[in-house]
């Protein structure tokens, strides 16, 4: 999966935040508030309005190394346009709730955000250390309420199906393979994508981490110790 974040430093001091807040608290339907400067400095500042239209949308990105994914998107029809990147998604309290990311260029009113929970221990670590080295599973997993649909005969109160494995990552290495269901990361439950990077976003490369699962082939529940690596590419945020 692919991360779409950069840190800016900007020179100056006495400015005021925007209060964070909480994207697993979104509903559909609530107002949604972006701000960005679509088609670059002529219109900055530029304030659009709309509703959240979805939740944990997931979406393909085709790139030189191949398909990567983004997943546990907010999506929304206030009006995203190139420039608005970076930009914050706010709610009707005035809470940043997403970063503003992507839209869909042969639709009108589909834009996504990049939840900011994801963004949390990415800035914590930053602050904390003066870097970001992106932990790496090597997995693409479909939310629990999808699971019904790929195991009609499996009706679980939690966990991610594994749709796709890096066969080189660490994930295939410690024996996780495509329809491996995941319960749980070091006795945390897991029910999305979103909770997974949440999680492995606030670990370190080399860090050891417990997955509890359901095997493929055995049918039985079990946990597993895995070695994260480093992502390479777009992994890394340092000053």
């Amino acid at each position: 999966s692919v991360l779409d974040l950069a840190i800016v430093k900007v020179n100056a001091t006495g400015l005021a935040a925007i209060p964070i807040g909480d994207a697993n608290k979104l509903q559909v339907g609530e107002l949604a508030i972006a701000i960005g400067n679509p088609l670059g400095l002529q219109l900055q500042r530029t304030v659009t309005s709309g509703i959240i239209s979805a939740l944990n949308r997931t979406i393909s990105i085709d790139t030189e190394q191949g398909t990567n994914y983004m997943e546990g998107l907010v999506q929304t029809d206030a009006s995203i346009n190139p420039g608005n990147s970076g930009g914050p998604l706010l709610n009707s309290r005035g809470q940043v709730v997403g970063i503003n990311t992507v839209k869909v260029a042969t639709a009108e009113g589909i834009g996504f955000a990049i939840p900011i929970n994801v963004a949390i221990p990415i800035i914590e670590k930053y602050k904390d250390t003066g870097t970001f080295r992106e932990a790496y599973m090597g997995i693409f997993a479909y939310d629990r309420e999808a699971i019904p649909y790929l195991e009609q005969d499996l009706n679980l109160d939690n966990g991610i199906y594994v749709v796709n494995v890096d066969k080189g990552g660490p994930a295939a290495k410690a024996g996780i393979k495509e329809g491996c269901i995941i319960l749980k990361v070091d006795g945390k439950t897991i029910n999305t994508m979103m909770e997974l990077r949440c999680l492995i976003y606030s670990k370190n490369p080399g860090d050891v981490i417990n997955i509890t699962h359901i095997e493929r082939k055995t049918g039985k529940t079990v946990t597993i110790p895995l070695t994260l690596s480093e992502k390479k590419g777009d992994g890394l945020l340092t000053r």
